[in-house]
């Protein structure tokens, strides 16, 4: 084999190991990820995601609602919060490829158990 195709072929390995592992990150996203990243990508593989994309397929009234709490911690709501109301940036708190944390925590302690990154 030539160096030519030796570096395709590595070149080849290397971009369906990275598609491979992007699919084993998130299950619940799975059904989008056979149309290709530009499905979410809107703005370039680069970029993450706008929140436009993101509102196609999840509605923020009813994330809101699915998130809701009751009593003392009724003003936790990571999709209807004291600060941001329902307009905080999806990507803040949630990633595809690399786990994250809801920016919640950047300086509270709420616990989120159903979080997904």
């Amino acid at each position: 084999m030539n160096k030519l195709n030796l570096l395709l072929v590595l070149a080849l390995t290397s971009c369906i190991a990275l598609s491979v592992q992007a699919r084993d990150k998130r299950d619940y996203h799975d059904m989008v990820y056979d149309s290709g990243c530009k499905t979410c990508h809107d703005q370039g593989t680069k970029r993450f995601p706008s929140d436009e994309v993101c509102l196609q397929c999840h509605d923020m009234a009813e994330l809101a609602e699915q998130t809701k709490r009751e009593g003392h911690d009724a003003k936790q709501n990571p999709h209807d919060s004291m600060h941001y109301g329902q307009e905080a940036p999806c990507m803040e708190c949630h990633g595809e490829h690399k786990p994250k944390q809801a920016i919640c925590m950047d300086c509270h302690n709420f616990d989120y158990p159903k979080f997904k990154h």
